[in-house]
């Protein structure tokens, strides 16, 4: 195990125990914060891999994330006795299959025609939400009840803010773990080595499309369970989910936070949900200001909030040294 690898697992294990120790310090207010911040970082995890590491520019990843929500919503009304694991699970499969059908259509295309169709899929989608209107309520949305989470030995009442804000640390926080290993595998380099040049690994006998749909189906399975945890965390879900809007959230949380790296977009969702929580409450002209966040990051900082703590992380006296030194031998 390399010395990177054992650093990226103890920052794990820190920022887990930290987490889990939130509620103990905390004002539910923040705990609430703290899970839609988590359940974000998921969304923008699964934006990530797409975008930052296979180069594909998408503006459709809403339809995984408000099918995952719908889907949740809709089970927890009409499935009488469905549990919550049942639910889950019904989300993340019906997510994962219109992954792979949409993929089998959408990545015969690439760079712009891709994005253009994936913004058109995203309508059909949206469209179905706004008429079905006996399934989905149409404008109205869905409302729902947390059911309690049954382990068998103990039944746990997920009402209580805390004890749902520890399932979301669970489930999601283990989900992002199992991304942040997905680009460790030989599928992620491969994914990332297409992304630099695809048709070298074509001439290498790597089958480009199939690894393509493997990483477009497990992206929406991924934001599928974003989308159900965030009906799970307001208890009501709405056609916002899955319009063009929530696309551009996940997009500039990812941007914000910066595509070259899994940690970057994380630290985008946390920083978005922050100041929308907080700017919302000063003025209703919030979008506008985040807007010209975006504007400004994009001129000035591509890379992101992970680009401006490697730039601060070059002024350590140790970095400072260690460059130097790499310079020297460089030299020699």
């Amino acid at each position: 195990m390399s010395k990177n690898t054992k650093a990226s697992y103890v920052f794990i294990a820190a920022l887990f125990a930290a987490a889990a120790a939130v509620p103990l310090v905390l004002k539910q207010y923040h705990v609430n914060m703290l899970t839609e911040i988590i359940i974000f970082a998921l969304y923008a995890v699964s934006y990530n891999l797409l975008l930052g590491y296979a180069g594909l520019l998408s503006f459709g990843h809403a339809m995984f994330f408000g099918t995952g929500a719908f889907a949740v919503a809709i089970s927890l009304i009409h499935i009488h006795g469905l549990s919550l694991w049942g639910a889950l699970l019904l989300a993340v499969a019906l997510t994962t299959v219109i992954g792979f059908v949409a993929g089998l259509f959408l990545l015969r295309h690439k760079g712009a025609y891709f994005a253009l169709l994936t913004l058109a899929f995203n309508s059909i989608f949206y469209a179905i939400a706004t008429k079905w209107h006996t399934i989905t309520g149409g404008d109205d949305g869905l409302s729902i009840r947390r059911p309690a989470l049954n382990l068998g030995f103990a039944i746990i009442n997920m009402a209580d803010r805390v004890n749902f804000y520890y399932l979301t640390l669970f489930l999601v926080g283990a989900a992002m773990l199992f991304c942040w290993y997905f680009t460790q595998t030989a599928m992620g380099q491969t994914v990332l080595l297409m992304r630099e040049n695809e048709e070298r690994m074509k001439f290498l006998g790597y089958n480009t499309r199939i690894s393509r749909l493997i990483l477009f189906t497990f992206t929406g399975a991924v934001a599928g369970l974003a989308g159900a945890f965030y009906t799970l965390h307001f208890q009501f879900v709405s056609i916002s989910a899955i319009s063009v809007d929530m696309t551009t959230t996940v997009l500039l949380m990812t941007f914000v936070g910066g595509t070259g790296t899994f940690w970057g977009p994380i630290l985008g969702a946390f920083c978005y949900i922050i100041l929308q929580n907080y700017l919302s409450d000063i003025t209703d002209r919030w979008p506008l200001i985040m807007g010209l966040i975006f504007v400004a990051m994009v001129m000035f900082v591509p890379g992101g909030l992970s680009q401006v703590i490697r730039w601060a992380k070059g002024f350590l006296p140790g970095q400072r040294t260690d460059r130097k030194i790499a310079g020297s031998e460089g030299g020699l």
